[in-house]
């Protein structure tokens, strides 16, 4: 019986985007490509779409720059044990963590990711409904991320892009939130496919490290839905930058830009897992408004990962 001492864990979801959370306070766990892979498999681990490593930021290399405006870092990696910049659903999920181990209270706070930092607005109670889609308050109550603005290439071949499943092929929009995403609108959710495989981008030259794909139809005025493939996950059940992504080409589309109506627009963006709600400023900036729900606890056995934790 291995006497190694265990670690601690907790599963979360933002919207049925499921992550495990690993809690390294002090940056002292170093976690491999492949015992991300191994926690995060569905059948012989504990199963997410993604790895959150909670870390002080003056404790991460890679987040030190930042600790003197964030106080904690999302060490983000998806489910194959590659490295994200960012991921809205997983943020909200890490916040929530924060509150419920009374590492941070409900109210404004600020997270350092890959993407640079964050902003927060964990709800208070039922009054405290100053953001979008506030409708619900407590524990389980929603999240609100200032996401940053999003990035569209000018004119140009990372402009043009073209998606491409089976026979059928879409234009999309180049849409960067921190991370890449490429947006098509269709007819249909169905003809995504069952995005097991990523479907084909191209030019390849304006994705160099992929991308994540995002297949949308339209439910209603400001209302559109959307399935989407996530770079090195798969298709999951909702992706926070991709509804962002998604709200910005709509808004695009739509004649809706609020830099050029100088009025905010709202969109609301229908998941498999739910339902978000996305802003955009006139200044550019996003904002996404969600819940976040922490759903178990447990620990996690290292002589399990064996030479893959460090």
């Amino acid at each position: 019986m291995s006497t190694a001492p265990r670690l601690s864990f907790l599963k979360g979801h933002g919207t049925e985007n499921d992550f495990v959370i690993v809690p390294d306070l002090d940056g002292g766990l170093e976690l491999s490509a492949a015992a991300v892979a191994r926690i995060c498999d569905r059948r012989a681990g504990i199963g997410g779409d993604g790895l959150i490593r909670v870390v002080r930021s003056s404790a991460h290399p890679e987040a030190r720059a930042m600790a003197d405006r964030a106080e904690w870092f999302m060490d983000y990696r998806n489910s194959d044990g590659s490295i994200a910049e960012m991921c809205g659903n997983g943020v909200r999920v890490f916040a929530r963590y924060l509150q419920r181990a009374g590492l941070a209270e409900a109210g404004d706070l600020a997270v350092a990711t890959r993407a640079g930092v964050r902003r927060i607005h964990i709800a208070k109670d039922a009054g405290d409904a100053a953001r979008p889609g506030e409708a619900m308050a407590g524990p389980d109550g929603p999240v609100t991320v200032v996401m940053g603005e999003a990035t569209l290439p000018g004119p140009g071949p990372e402009a043009e892009i073209t998606v491409t499943v089976g026979e059928r092929s879409w234009p999309a929009r180049n849409v960067n939130m921190g991370n890449p995403h490429a947006v098509a609108f269709v007819d249909d959710l169905a003809q995504a496919g069952d995005l097991l495989a990523a479907p084909a981008v191209r030019p390849a030259s304006a994705y160099p490290h992929g991308t994540n794909v995002e297949f949308v139809v339209d439910r209603g005025p400001r209302h559109v839905a959307m399935r989407v493939h996530e770079r090195g996950s798969g298709e999951t059940r909702s992706c926070g930058t991709g509804a962002c992504a998604v709200m910005v080409a709509a808004a695009r589309r739509d004649g809706a830009d609020p830099a050029v109506t100088g009025h905010p627009v709202t969109y609301t963006v229908d998941v498999p897992g739910g339902r978000l709600v996305i802003s955009e400023r006139p200044d550019g900036t996003v904002e996404m408004t969600g819940p976040a729900v922490i759903v178990a606890e447990g620990e996690l056995d290292p002589a399990w990962l064996g030479t893959d934790l460090g």
